[in-house]
């Protein structure tokens, strides 16, 4: 299957589900080596798995730091 049939086929069906989000091949990418390293996973396998030559594009997919706490978010008074 080419890339754009795979992005055209994945933007239906989140369009379906009524998700505003853009989401894409690479969102799918990224949670699956996020999760990868959640669960123990090494950056070292997980460059592997994904064919990436750099570790530096592998760091890129991982989205382990994107989180922000509730706690850190109920600092902000206004």
């Amino acid at each position: 299957m080419a890339q754009a049939d795979l992005y055209r086929m994945i933007r239906r069906r989140v369009f379906a589900a009524g998700i505003k989000t853009r989401i894409g091949n690479h969102t799918f990418r990224a949670t699956g080596i996020t999760q990868y390293l959640r669960n123990g996973g090494r950056r070292e396998l997980a460059q592997q798995m994904a064919a990436h030559e750099s570790p530096r594009t592998t760091a890129l997919y991982d989205r382990r730091d994107d989180e922000v706490a509730v706690d850190e978010v109920e600092r902000i008074l206004i």
